[in-house]
């Protein structure tokens, strides 16, 4: 577990930091990192802490669902299904279509987060047999 002092740092108000996090790039990359973090006008450890700390926050974000995606999944659903009943020329009933709304309400917010998770690791389709 990371120890955190809890003294603060006078010159900006800041605790410790006490742990370091490290990976090795090329000379290249090292100086386009370099350049990235001056355009920004930050020392280059800061600008890659902001950079690591915005996409975990983002990273979880996704995870919860964000509301547009989780409402666009829901509408792709929806029209999937009843677009799909109308080209194979079957009508749905009230009581049909009111089951699949209850339908998408429960599942879409799983089903946008697995597309999100598709998308994260190389938007390869799933296969259904």
């Amino acid at each position: 577990m990371t120890e955190i002092i809890l003294d603060t740092n006078r010159e900006n108000g800041r605790e410790f930091r006490t742990v370091t996090a490290s990976t090795k790039v090329t000379d290249q990359e090292l100086a386009e990192l370099e350049r990235a973090a001056a355009r920004h006008g930050v020392r280059l450890g800061e600008w890659i802490r902001d950079v690591l700390f915005r996409e975990a926050k983002l990273s979880s974000e996704a995870l919860d669902g964000d509301p547009e995606m989780v409402e666009i999944i829901g509408l792709q659903m929806f029209l999937t299904r009843v677009l799909s009943a109308i080209a194979c020329g079957e009508r749905m009933t009230r009581e049909q279509c009111q089951e699949l709304m209850r339908n998408v309400k429960a599942n879409k917010r799983r089903a946008a987060q697995d597309a999100l998770a598709q998308y994260r690791n190389g938007g390869e389709e799933e296969h259904h047999a």
